[in-house]
């Protein structure tokens, strides 16, 4: 089930650069910029009027420039999540402070100080094995930062070419993250569905149940822990089975145009392989 909203329509409202972003580009762009600012804009609105109140919407923001990620804001958006560590490295500074930071991505321990030091980063949503939370805690440790959420990221398709730790894993490595890493947070869990998803879906059920059982084994260590399931293609399908944190990323900013930059940095925290959907 794929969600298309980013239609262009004509004699919309047409949307104006903040003028603390037009000295970013070159004057020739803006006109083009504000174009897109404005689809960005309809799209953004489109997808909030179709989930609930209660479910956080990611604004996946993976590829595109910070003027993307400004039209989002203006329209009211405040949380984003971002795949490649050095994109967020180098967002992170030059946007809103009060933007709320989540990476989402494949994440190497070695990357793991990079992206603490962001001082505006929430979440951590793909922690898949014991050596990245201990990464983080160091790093956490290290910048004395405040307790950094994070999220443990399930291979529910059982797919190669998927990152997540393997389901009979799960709780093993939120009792790791418990009992040896007290400068994280467990938020909840996290999955990337199947490709071409279905009503029943196994992936989205079976990352409930994990939660489920997480939450008996480890009550009173944890409380109402989320379940971040949910992307561009299916994020519908997701929150009717109780997804409460989407990741939508082409559906707001369009298709995403990738460079030779961006194709090297996919190495160190590629969120999903080529024959998934994205965001």
């Amino acid at each position: 089930m794929w969600f298309c909203v980013r239609g262009r329509r004509k004699n919309r409202k047409q949307s104006r650069l903040p003028s603390r972003a037009r000295g970013l580009f070159d004057c020739s762009c803006v006109l083009q910029i504000e174009e897109e600012m404005s689809g960005i804009q309809e799209a953004l609105k489109t997808i909030r009027n179709s989930i609930p109140k209660s479910v956080r919407l990611v604004a996946v923001s993976k590829t595109k420039p910070a003027s993307a990620v400004l039209a989002a804001y203006d329209a009211g958006q405040r949380v984003f999540g971002e795949n490649y560590v050095q994109e967020l490295v180098d967002k992170a500074p030059v946007l809103p402070k009060d933007i709320q930071w989540h990476f989402i991505g494949h994440l190497q321990s070695n990357k793991a100080k990079s992206i603490v030091e962001i001082p505006n980063l929430q979440c951590v949503e793909s922690v898949d094995r014991e050596k990245v939370a201990d990464a983080l805690q160091k790093a956490c440790e290290k910048a004395n930062r405040p307790l950094l959420d994070v999220m443990i990221q399930v291979n529910t398709s059982g797919e190669d070419t998927k990152s997540g730790c393997d389901p009979s894993h799960a709780e093993n490595l939120v009792r790791h993250v418990l009992d040896t890493c007290p400068a994280l947070r467990v938020k909840g869990l996290m999955t990337i569905g199947s490709p071409n998803p279905s009503p029943p879906n196994r992936d989205f059920e079976l990352l409930r149940t994990l939660r489920n059982q997480c939450q008996v084994t480890f009550a009173g260590r944890v409380c109402d822990l989320e379940l971040s399931m949910g992307m561009s293609h299916d994020f519908v399908l997701a929150i009717e089975n109780g997804s409460t944190n989407v990741r939508v990323g082409s559906s707001i900013f369009g298709n995403r145009v990738y460079t030779e930059s961006s194709n090297t940095s996919s190495s160190d925290s590629d969120h999903f392989s080529s024959n998934v959907p994205a965001n």
